[in-house]
């Protein structure tokens, strides 16, 4: 790896930090450029995950004071997340290279889309929001964890907008400010990524480039850091668009491999 290719890594982590504390798509900043520098898909993946960890633990930090209270919860659905996170990581590393090839595209695709959308979900989402607490029983409560192993094992297979469906989906079941939600996200994806990282380092260390992991971690913390702290202030419009372009960039770059 070249010197201005590790200097573009180092930035793209920092970026991608501070888009997973606020908004929850980093990985659609990472990935294009590992991909840029050289690396297979399934390395580019596996070592973005492990990357992106350190970043997803400081936004989650940084958004601790919106966790008050929702302790109950997370114990409730973490455990769902950590399993669904193993199901994902394990589909990626058994699953044929061409699979994952295959069906990249299609899964940044989707990414961006959600990323497009997300502010008329997040309308949607506040306009039915009440007052209301976080010990959700029953249907809901079934609901919750069921959405909870699924983003969990989409994040362990390929981690893009993995905190955008989760916004989405639980905002659906809990009446909850969407703040708030972000910090439910923040700690799950923290879980999420750190799984699905062991498990790679622990089966496929041969598929880690571990230069590129340490350059996105080292960036990652500080973005997370500053997104956590400042990211409400980002001009959201200059920020999704952006994202909605490097995605483009990723679905051109893979499917003209």
């Amino acid at each position: 790896m070249t010197v201005p290719e590790m200097l573009a890594v180092l930035a793209a982590g920092a970026a991608a930090g501070s888009i997973n504390a606020v908004v929850g798509s980093g990985t659609l900043v990472t990935f294009p450029v590992l991909l840029a520098t050289g690396l297979p898909p399934v390395t580019a993946t596996v070592t973005n995950t492990l990357g992106l960890v350190p970043g997803s633990v400081s936004g989650a930090v940084g958004y601790r004071r919106e966790l008050a209270g929702q302790r109950p919860l997370l114990l409730r659905l973490l455990p769902a997340s950590v399993l669904g996170a193993l199901t994902g990581a394990v589909l990626l590393l058994h699953l044929p290279a061409a699979a994952f090839e295959a069906v990249v595209p299609a899964l940044v695709g989707l990414a961006v889309v959600l990323v497009a959308v997300q502010p008329l979900l997040s309308r949607r989402l506040a306009a039915r929001q009440v007052a209301g607490g976080t010990s959700p029983r029953g249907l809901r409560l079934a609901g919750l964890v069921a959405a909870a192993y699924a983003t969990g094992s989409y994040g362990g297979y390929f981690a893009a907008s993995q905190g955008v469906l989760q916004v989405g989906l639980f905002g659906l079941l809990l009446p909850e400010p969407l703040q708030r939600l972000n910090a439910l996200k923040n700690v799950l994806t923290s879980a999420v990524n750190g799984v699905a990282a062991l498990a790679y380092v622990v089966v496929a260390t041969d598929r880690v480039d571990w230069t590129a992991a340490a350059l996105v971690a080292g960036g990652s913390v500080v973005g997370g850091t500053l997104g956590a702290r400042y990211g409400r202030r980002l001009p959201p419009v200059a920020l999704r668009t952006a994202i909605v372009v490097l995605g483009c960039v990723a679905v051109g770059v893979l499917v003209s491999r």
